[in-house]
């Protein structure tokens, strides 16, 4: 029905609910948009893992994919003893397709208990999403209680689905931004996935989202569905909105029949697609398939051909990035590519563009990566006018004016003065690490939960603080140790839209606790070039402070790179031929070991080093093994390969990993053979399944928080 009939419904029924406060209940469609904004998202892990599917873009590779279905299954009549190796007896039946659209826009998980919508999931990282219900509630395709007036629901049942802003919607919704003063969306997926992540259910709900189901998670009854099209039958009934443009195919033929029909098609749809999901109908079948690493054998993702378009290229700016990266930004003439209008495009880097040979005022030919990131493909050398001139790379940085230094692709560091091809250039940056562009990034990446983790204080917030420098009441925010003094600013604070005593306090209490996450953490937030969570922590294991990490000379930054040296290398390094006695990792090589060096030695990571002392950040390791020191012999978990599985009350994932590494287990993602011990909390999913097939010992949390005293 039109937003308008409905519309007049909700208002006829918030009528009668207001006349009849017996009849109110709290899963009304009139609360869809009820209740306070929330504080923040929390992390759930999924009972099913959220997989990404493999992608393909020509026909021979679909062709090659259905032939390996049909060898794993045994019904390829070309292959050896086909009844002997099929995985469904001896006559094993061929396998039937099901074609898909590919929605683009935003995955989400679904999970109804007892048939009531119990909570929502972005995909996350696979293994967790964030908890994003009050979104869901707000879409009006999302029932928040099942349909089971025909068809029973079981008592668990996770459908996934995308979530995506139609086309119309889009246009509405950026035209209203730009009537505001506010810069429009670059395209739909984006908008939709910011949408997702706001606080405020009313924002929400202003968007109009809508929601298409496509797949399942965890399921209570194997038998309620033997196929992914009677899946897509019963969910429809119970209320669920699924693709009208789902079809069946019996082979590869009949596949590519209906990828190239829908791909005609799909241009008359009021949302993107941007390729056709192909899978195995049978769930049984799919079961046998099973998985790789990262992605089901028995789905393929067809891509469609970018579309590509010429526009005239005006001009270039530069940006820079947390690390100090200068990139080169391209500002062109509007051109409407793949539903949208794209006006800038990166240029990644100088290099790239002067192998390219684009200059300023061609004609380039432009399309989206993925059908989402614009992409500058090439000049049109044709068109080329007389008056079109080379990118000049900025002499220094183009926010501060400080220094910039320019990295080649043989691994050297160059000057802008000094001679060297400019093909070869792959980055350029800004030396100085107090660059006020470089600022911005570095703080919304230090407080992100795999860096301090500090909760209650996102990239919203930050931006806010930021945006008070200049006004009566402005919030000092210049470096790192700056966050740790918010304290002291708590009137200000308190004026921030959306900024009440409950969130501030909470982001208070989050500042106090991230003080202690120690040196691994304190390494990884703060956003040094080849330093992530794992070199970073591998670093802890070595140094048992930052003194003693500070004392090190560079070779012992590189153990492993420095032992595979000539001697006359070691002795040129470190003043002797002798290899190190430890034999230990930290991630950095001969390559990488020098510029982390180099940079914890100078004087602006000196003052940064001083300013969190003064403010009480711990600068101690947490992880730190003393050279031929061993995990307790008593340890249950030494020499132990552990997977974690479901939520476990006492811990939060990254921490109980942290603790058993130290322990001395290896923790992995998967269940296999090898694996000893798998810990599963509540809602544990295929994981705990496989385990128990294994044959694989298994612990609650209870055994565990026993074994660790």
């Amino acid at each position: 029905m039109s937003d308008r009939e409905y519309d007049g419904l909700i208002a006829e029924l918030a009528s009668i609910e207001a006349d009849h406060p017996e009849l109110d209940d709290p899963n009304s469609p009139t609360h869809r948009v009820g209740g306070e904004p929330i504080e923040g998202f929390r992390t759930v892990m999924h009972a099913v893992p959220m997989r990404s599917i493999d992608n393909t873009y020509n026909e021979d590779d679909v062709r090659a994919w259905v032939d390996r279905v049909h060898r794993s299954l045994g019904t390829d009549a070309g292959a050896e003893a086909p009844e002997a190796s099929g995985l469904f007896g001896s006559t094993p039946e061929p396998p039937r397709f099901v074609c898909d659209p590919k929605i683009d826009g935003v995955a989400m998980s679904l999970r109804y208990e007892q048939g009531a919508l119990v909570h929502a999931l972005t995909r996350g990282d696979g293994e967790k999403g964030d908890d994003v219900t009050h979104a869901a509630r707000t879409i009006r395709a999302i029932p928040l209680h099942l349909d089971t007036t025909t068809t029973n629901a079981p008592a668990i049942l996770e459908v996934r689905g995308e979530v995506f802003i139609p086309r119309p919607e889009f246009e509405r919704i950026n035209a209203e931004r730009e009537r505001a003063g506010a810069d429009p969306f670059m395209n739909p997926r984006n908008a939709c996935a910011g949408t997702i992540k706001q606080l405020d259910p009313a924002a929400i709900a202003e968007r109009r989202l809508r929601f298409i189901a496509h797949g399942r998670g965890e399921i209570s009854d194997d038998a309620f569905a033997p196929t992914h099209t009677a899946f897509l039958e019963k969910v429809t009934r119970l209320g669920l909105p699924v693709s009208p443009h789902t079809t069946p195919a019996n082979d590869a033929d009949g596949i590519l029949r209906i990828i190239e029909a829908f791909e005609i098609e799909r241009a008359e749809l009021d949302y993107d697609t941007d390729g056709m999901v192909v899978r195995v109908d049978s769930f049984a079948q799919q079961d046998a398939l099973g998985f790789t690493s990262k992605a089901p054998r028995w789905a393929i993702a067809y891509k469609y051909a970018a579309e590509r378009k010429p526009t005239k290229l005006l001009d270039v700016e530069f940006q820079v990035g947390k690390t100090g990266k200068i990139t080169p930004r391209a500002i062109m003439e509007p051109v409407l590519l793949a539903g949208t209008t794209v006006r800038h495009a990166s240029l990644h880097n100088f290099g790239l563009a002067r192998k390219k040979d684009i200059r300023i005022n061609d004609t380039v030919l432009v399309e989206k990566a993925g059908e989402i990131i614009p992409y500058v493909v090439e000049p049109v050398l044709a068109d080329r006018p007389r008056n079109a001139k080379w990118i000049a790379p900025p002499a220094e940085c183009p926010v501060c004016g400080s220094t910039v230094e320019i990295e080649a692709a043989n691994g050297e560091v160059y000057s802008p003065g000094d001679a060297f091809h400019p093909e070869t250039e792959t980055a350029r940056r800004c030396v100085n690490p107090e660059c006020p562009a470089q600022l911005r990034e570095k703080l919304v990446w230090f407080v992100g939960r795999d860096q301090m983790d500090i909760d209650g204080l996102g990239e919203q917030t930050i931006d806010q603080i930021l945006a008070t420098a200049g006004t009566d009441a402005p919030i000092p925010l210049r470096g790192f140790a700056d966050l740790f003094r918010l304290a002291e600013h708590r009137d200000a604070l308190l004026a921030l839209e959306r900024m009440g005593e409950k969130k501030l306090d909470n982001l208070l209490n989050g500042l106090e606790t991230a003080k202690g996450r120690g040196l691994a953490r304190v390494l990884a937030g703060l956003g040094i070039r080849h330093v992530g969570s794992s070199t970073a922590k591998a670093i802890a294991r070595v140094f048992p402070d930052l003194d003693a990490l500070l004392a090190a000379p560079v070779h012992r930054l590189m153990p492993k790179a420095f032992n595979t040296m000539s001697a006359a290398k070691r002795e040129a390094l470190s003043g002797s031929p002798d290899k190190l006695d430890d034999d230990y990792e930290t991630g950095l090589g001969a390559d990488t070991a020098p510029i982390v060096h180099a940079y914890l030695h100078s004087k602006a990571a000196r003052h940064t080093f001083d300013e969190l002392r003064s403010v009480g950040i711990d600068l101690t390791s947490r992880d730190y093994v003393a050279p031929g020191q061993a995990p307790a012999p008593d340890s249950p978990f030494a020499g132990k390969t552990i997977v974690l599985t479901g939520t476990l009350g006492s811990f939060q994932r990254n921490d109980l990993k942290d603790k058993l590494e130290a322990l001395g287990a290896k923790v992995t993602g998967s269940v296999s053979k090898n694996t000893d011990l798998v810990i599963a909390g509540e809602s544990p999913g295929s994981k705990l399944d496989k385990a128990n097939a294994l044959g694989v010992e298994v612990w609650d949390e209870e055994r565990l928080l026993k074994a660790l005293g």
